[in-house]
């Protein structure tokens, strides 16, 4: 087939909005949908609701609050004329519910938005896991959920047992496809990688209408443990139809061995003889376990040690003014030279006197 035979859809085309003029006669019958919320929504839901009404009084669908039961109500009138809007109006009621703001729930009506509500609670049994498994899909001051969001383009709220998104169809079924797989054990930042090639990718016309496999990352599982072979391996043996031989009995050993023929002294003097050579054995190891306390242990070897060799060079001349240095000078004393001044002094100031 010819690519200009093809039906193609232009960049940035919408599909016309629902008007009046489409149903002018409104709808036959009333639809309505109710759904509860948790206590602790009970007060923001209280401030909000007016505004719910607001913009649900623009597609002509009633909304009450009935916060003694505790639950939210939806219905259609005689003026509605878009069959459709009840769903989104229920939507609507259920983000609401599961702690998403009105500011981003109220993007449910128009026409290009969808929500999806992924139930994570029994996907994993043991609660400690779940909720490690929960933190790593919000990531470190919920970094991995905002790169999420940038992604998909899609508002993601993660709260108690179920993650609620909000955007383009293409965004809520990748948005999905992380949340399911990261409450497997799969780290949300192998998909999130995987999306940011494929981001990359979708900018270049040539490749939209390639395969994209070759570009993807492969990642590979590294921390599976492989299972433990056991010391003992049971080896099936080979089937044959035929049973095992009969075993032998008693009297078949001594027919065997000729025990059977002799007489019943020359029987009691052999195992007699048994008896005393079995005896014999465990006298002899005996004495051999003894003797060992006796046998000296083996000596090593002694190994001479090398003599640091004491002979150096010797300076005899420096040793030679040393001492003669030595000789001049007394320990305590002055030098020659100042004891000859202090006498020439001492002889100045008698002549003085």
């Amino acid at each position: 087939v010819d690519e200009s035979e093809l039906l193609t859809v232009p960049d940035g085309w919408r599909e016309p909005a629902f008007t009046r003029e489409d149903n002018p006669k409104g709808l036959l019958e009333e639809s309505s949908f109710a759904t509860l919320f948790p206590k602790y929504r009970e007060a923001y839901l209280k401030e909000c609701w007016p505004l719910v009404q607001k913009a649900l009084g623009e597609h002509y669908v009633n909304a009450t609050l009935d916060l003694i039961e505790g639950s939210m109500t939806v219905t259609t009138t005689k003026k509605t004329f878009d069959p459709y809007v009840i769903i989104r109006a229920r939507d609507l009621i259920k983000l609401l519910a599961r702690s998403v703001p009105f500011e981003q729930a109220v993007r449910i009506l128009q026409d290009d938005v969808a929500c999806d509500i992924i139930k994570i609670g029994s996907l994993v049994r043991k609660r400690d896991t779940f909720i490690k498994r929960r933190g790593r899909l919000l990531g470190p001051k919920g970094s991995t959920l905002k790169a999420l969001e940038l992604l998909t383009n899609c508002y993601i709220m993660v709260q108690g047992n179920t993650v609620s998104a909000l955007g383009p169809f293409s965004g809520l079924k990748e948005v999905r496809k992380v949340v399911l797989d990261t409450m497997k054990n799969i780290h949300p930042i192998y998909n999130i990688k995987t999306l940011m090639i494929k981001r990359e990718l979708s900018k270049d016309p040539e490749l939209r209408s390639q395969s994209w496999e070759r570009f993807l990352p492969k990642f590979k599982r590294k921390n599976l443990k492989k299972r433990k072979e056991p010391k003992k391996k049971n080896t099936k043996k080979e089937y044959t139809p035929f049973p095992p031989p009969q075993p032998e009995s008693q009297i078949d050993k001594e027919l065997a061995s000729g025990e059977y023929f002799l007489k019943e002294r020359q029987k009691k003097r052999k195992r007699v003889e048994e008896i005393k050579a079995k005896q014999a054995d465990a006298v002899k190891k005996r004495q051999e376990e003894r003797n060992k306390a006796f046998i000296p242990p083996k000596e090593k070897p002694v190994v001479k040690t090398k003599k640091a060799s004491t002979e150096k060079k010797i300076d005899i001349e420096a040793l030679k003014e040393k001492v003669k240095n030595a000789k001049k000078k007394k320990l305590g004393a002055l030098p020659v030279e100042e004891v000859k001044l202090k006498m020439a002094a001492d002889e100045k100031k008698k002549k003085k006197k």
